[in-house]
């Protein structure tokens, strides 16, 4: 069945409310619209000069999720019975969308045509001249801030997630028709409906990890 549940605007439900679900309804299906409206509200995540490197593939058939459980062998239970896992990758050619990122930010009004002449300036010749490492690690820490903001946005959406890190790597990308080579894996979310809630867990206090100065 398609059901939309409890939306909350109340950010400390939603921060200190979340849990890492590893069971959910398997009778509770997002659908294609209201999961794009969750991606959308992920990708307001800020990224190093705009580029927005991740990329998402959203793997919600059966026939999708039994390929993935192959693959997360330790985390079947979570592919199996969410909604949606969301494979979070990254673009290592992300820069090939520059241009229409900087455009498109001058014709809505967001940025003078000038300014876009000077960024592209400076920014084109140092995504060129980047080693792959260092656009690795740019991209890999860009990725991190959406994946957190797509779990926050599906709490928002009354939905629960799991972040899974373990999985077949090396496999994913070419298991679901991706270039290995351009498109590097960060992590895999689960998304639903919580048929066991999470186990709440102990936080560091500020004062353990944080210096003042």
């Amino acid at each position: 069945m398609v059901r939309t549940l409890q939306k909350t605007n109340d950010f400390r439900e939603i921060t200190f409310g979340r849990r890492s679900v590893k069971l959910y309804d398997p009778e509770v299906k997002i659908s294609r619209e209201e999961m794009t409206e969750i991606l959308a509200g992920a990708t307001r995540a800020p990224s190093s000069v705009n580029m927005q490197p991740w990329r998402f593939v959203v793997i919600e058939s059966k026939e999708g999720k039994e390929k993935l459980a192959e693959l997360a062998r330790f985390n079947k239970t979570q592919v199996l019975t969410s909604s949606a896992v969301i494979a979070v990758f990254v673009d290592m050619n992300n820069a090939a969308y520059m241009d229409e990122i900087f455009g498109k930010a001058v014709e809505l009004g967001y940025m003078p045509q000038e300014v876009k002449d000077m960024q592209l300036q400076a920014v084109k010749p140092y995504y060129a001249n980047l080693s792959v490492a260092d656009l690795r690690d740019v991209n890999f820490i860009d990725a991190g801030l959406v994946s957190m903001q797509l779990m926050l946005v599906a709490r928002a959406f009354g939905y629960d997630t799991n972040p899974i890190g373990g999985y077949e790597k090396e496999q994913i990308a070419e298991a679901f028709d991706l270039d290995k080579e351009r498109y590097l894996p960060i992590m895999l979310i689960s998304i639903g409906k919580a048929a066991k809630e999470g186990h709440p867990s102990y936080r560091l206090p500020v004062e353990t990890v944080t210096t003042w100065k």
